[in-house]
């Protein structure tokens, strides 16, 4: 399990600033340690518990237990924008992870509506996310976010409505 490094920690503090004046009436993340420990000095500061849903895990590049490196990472992802139907041997591919991943947001949506969430996830599964509502967000977006990243993205109902940008990347 990766924790936070030193700037990680820096930069969930930077999360919560941003956060403060939100009003946050709930916390979700994926069950990946990064993602939760970069919530919850937030969810700590809105005196609210972290809800964990498994299905915002980051995408399964290959089998559980193989590790690929960043340098195989990202051509790998970039394959996969452009064969949407593409996976590695026991992995999932885009079409697949896009379906499990709007699932979940819907389902929260509708669990959670006319509420204010904070969701911690993965880079890609925040793309496939908003992908799906807006095709303009794809590998290029991807490539452009920062670690961490913060996006606004407003519903009405299951429409997007809005995205708006909160993170101040340097």
């Amino acid at each position: 399990m990766r924790g936070l490094t030193e700037r990680g920690h820096m930069d969930a503090r930077g999360v919560t600033d941003i956060l403060k004046a939100e009003r946050i009436d709930t916390f979700i993340s994926s069950p990946y340690n990064r993602a939760m420990l970069t919530i919850e000095e937030s969810a700590n500061f809105h005196e609210k518990e972290i809800v964990v849903y498994e299905n915002l895990k980051e995408c399964m590049f290959s089998s559980e237990n193989q590790v690929i490196s960043d340098k195989e990472v990202y051509p790998l992802v970039q394959k996969m924008f452009s064969n949407p139907d593409f996976a590695r041997t026991e992995g999932e591919s885009y079409a697949d992870c896009q379906r499990r991943v709007v699932k979940v947001l819907k389902e929260i949506l509708m669990d959670f509506r006319g509420c204010k969430i904070v969701i911690g996830t993965h880079g890609l599964v925040m793309t496939l996310m908003m992908n799906y509502f807006d095709k303009q967000y794809g590998f290029e977006f991807l490539m452009n976010t920062s670690k961490p990243d913060i996006y606004k993205m407003e519903f009405k109902e299951e429409q997007l409505m809005n995205i708006k940008r909160l993170w101040k990347a340097e």
